[in-house]
């Protein structure tokens, strides 16, 4: 079989990517695909996409593949090529060139039969056994070049009318704003496909520490999210399964997205119309989102989705919704009020409460405390007591504190001894 490039189905560039990138390192012998030759098939295609980025070792069970990035090398998320990845039919790269020609020379737009009957008269008609094009077929791709905003339509009457839709001018300060958007936001794609569209240009000075580029491989679901979100709109998720060979699907209302600011994980929060229940989806879990009907009842779900989301710290939380109440006290010396400023900042809807000059507390109801340990962990030094009704998190933050005294004696005395 032909090697092709290029494929149509991006749920299979996504598992093939995962299997190199996310699931770690695959060699030949260790790919679940079905033969070798579907292995060096894949291979050459992220091989082709991802250039000097991917790697090599040697090991006992074979050659393995993976993906080796430096951020502060790469100048755009080179995991962006698989969605610019795409097969096209004949039909479709003829059509592409033949719209294009013809609108662009009728500022008043045509109708889906004039258009069909100059392709065949002034186009097909210079070519011998030339096939001729139906009209359903025009009309599909006028539609999706429209939804592309290729195109724009008008209704006369009973006729649509497309026409070419105007340019948009990017001057100089857009494209600065275009390369740091392609890296820093979640829907960082648009921007990337955008500057494909430019002459090259020189930025090169955007890098970023913590630079999530792995969850590139979303951003279509996450677009198909955002889509149900603005248009309030039920979804059908498929997911997958965690042991079955093939996944399942779900009916959700969409209501809003977070993001993790520790590893960059995507969520989408939404009622489960099977469960009659609010739930967190990650996104990575998530196939393909397909759009259904509207939701009329929409506003009366994103208020009872607020009062849910509200003793949230990230997205855990308990069957029964039962909250864990946490309480510390930090030492803040009055030239320190840049921390009290962080605490106000990022405590979200905990409680402060000023105790003398240099003593506040700190209270909040939440979900799961457990998921505060790594920010509480970095008022270390400051925190002079800490307790929580999950007794777990308590006796966790001291022997941490006990673990962490200890290794410094240890490494203190090691130095006397020296």
């Amino acid at each position: 079989m032909a090697y092709h490039e290029l494929i149509k189905n991006f749920n299979k560039i996504r598992e093939y990517m995962k299997q190199f990138y996310v699931y770690g390192f695959n060699s030949r012998s260790g790919y679940g695909a079905k033969s070798a030759r579907s292995y060096d098939n894949e291979r050459r295609r992220i091989e082709s996409w991802l250039g000097d980025h991917m790697s090599f070792r040697q090991e006992a069970s074979g050659k393995v593949s993976f993906l080796s990035v430096d951020t502060r090398e790469i100048r755009q998320n080179p995991l962006y090529n698989a969605f610019k990845a795409k097969s096209f039919t004949a039909n479709d790269i003829m059509l592409h060139f033949y719209l294009l020609d013809i609108l662009s020379s009728a500022p008043d737009g045509m109708g889906a039969g004039e258009i069909t009957e100059t392709i065949s008269d002034h186009y097909l008609s210079f070519f011998e056994n030339a096939e001729p094009v139906d009209i359903s077929t025009v009309r599909k791709k006028l539609k999706e070049y429209e939804q592309l905003g290729i195109f724009k339509s008008l209704r006369k009457g009973n006729r649509v009318i497309y026409s070419m839709n105007e340019d948009v001018e990017i001057g100089k300060g857009l494209e600065d704003a275009l390369c740091f958007f392609s890296e820093a936001d979640p829907l960082g794609i648009v921007g990337s496909f955008i500057l494909d569209k430019l002459p090259h240009t020189d930025q090169d000075y955007f890098r970023f520490k913590h630079h999530y580029i792995l969850h590139a491989f979303e951003n279509d679901v996450l677009y198909s999210l955002f889509d149900a979100i603005r248009q309030k709109k039920k979804t059908r998720l498929r997911l997958m399964a965690r042991k079955a060979a093939s996944g399942y699907s779900i009916d959700i209302l969409p209501l809003k997205i977070y993001i993790s600011t520790q590893n960059g994980r995507r969520y989408v929060l939404g009622h489960e119309y099977a469960r009659n229940k609010f739930n967190l989806f990650r996104l990575d879990h998530i196939e393909t989102a397909a759009l259904q009907d509207t939701e009329l009842e929409w506003d009366e779900y994103a208020l009872r989705a607020a009062e849910f989301a509200k003793p949230l710290w990230g997205v855990a939380f308990h069957k029964d919704l039962h909250t864990e109440y946490l309480e510390m006290t930090l030492y803040i010396e009055p030239w320190a009020e840049y921390i009290l400023e962080r605490l106000k900042r990022e405590g979200k809807h905990g409680v402060i409460e000023r105790l003398d000059n240099t003593h506040y507390r700190y209270a909040i109801d939440v979900y799961s405390a457990e998921e505060m340990m790594p920010w509480i962990r970095s008022f270390t030094g400051r925190i002079t007591s800490l307790s929580c009704s999950n007794e777990s998190v308590t006796k966790r933050f001291y022997d941490d504190l006990e673990t962490m005294r200890e290794m410094y004696q240890d490494g203190g005395a090691q130095d006397d001894i020296s």
